[in-house]
């Protein structure tokens, strides 16, 4: 698709990731390498960071619409996609836009407030506006703080050989997430009467507590189909990657 950076890698069917927060092409590298050995696995930077030649997204639907391109580019067949996080919220919208496209949308966490009954909605709405409210006024480091509280990041949980560096508030997309990519997730309201039960499949870490974990859990109910159990917290395919790719095959078998 004409200005979105992405690679490809590994062989047969193909299989999309959309990663969490500020993540790139790059950002789901351990987890594609493992799912490449029996996947051709595609990688993209959204609009709005750094490779894409595409300004900033202004609802989700931008999001799902550009997925669904890069899709008809690398296959003639509908393709498994994983998202977590944001990724997985644009998983969702693009079974809703393009259900075509997909054969399966592995949703792990989506962090929807509309999907959560009122007062839970309401907390997780308020707690993402905080988070953006921190942006504004603080800055980046200030707004990641508030954000690894709200999903509960525990860098402890992890496979022995994933290594975790001391956080980078620099890397570029941070901004353009902050910015313009959260209050998109914030105010979603998915169509959810759209939402296929034989398209998506809800999935939570065994870890996970919180909003995330009572949004995966949402839309399992919503749609009347199982969660799907995975390792780890919400960040788990960058910490857990071994056991994400193997819980990945699971929900798309």
């Amino acid at each position: 698709m004409t200005g979105i950076h992405y690679r490809v890698r590994g062989s047969g069917p193909v299989l999309l990731l959309l990663p969490g927060g500020d993540g790139d092409a790059d950002a789901y590298g351990a987890l594609g390498a493992e799912l490449a050995a029996d996947h051709t696995v595609v990688h993209y930077d959204r609009r709005g960071q750094a490779r894409t030649a595409l300004p900033p997204a202004a609802s989700l639907a931008e999001h799902a619409d550009d997925a669904a391109a890069l899709l008809s580019q690398v296959s003639d067949e509908p393709a498994a996609v994983f998202g977590s996080s944001i990724g997985a919220a644009i998983g969702l919208e693009l079974s809703v836009r393009h259900p075509g496209a997909v054969s399966r949308v592995v949703a792990h966490e989506p962090p929807i407030s509309a999907l959560l009954p009122d007062a839970e909605g309401m907390a997780l709405f308020a707690a993402q506006k905080r988070l953006e409210d921190a942006y504004a006024a603080e800055g980046v480091a200030a707004a990641m703080v508030a954000f690894a509280r709200l999903i509960a990041v525990n860098p402890a949980d992890r496979e022995p050989e994933v290594e975790v560096g001391r956080p980078d508030f620099e890397r570029p997309n941070l901004e353009v997430f902050l910015r313009y990519d959260a209050p998109t997730v914030r105010t979603y309201r998915p169509h959810t009467a759209a939402l296929r039960a034989d398209l998506v499949v809800p999935a939570v870490g065994r870890s996970t507590d919180g909003p995330p974990a009572e949004c995966a859990h949402a839309l399992g109910a919503l749609l009347g189909v199982p969660v799907a159990v995975f390792p780890g917290g919400h960040t788990a395919p960058t910490l857990r990657p071994r056991g994400v790719a193997d819980a990945v095959r699971a929900a798309l078998a």
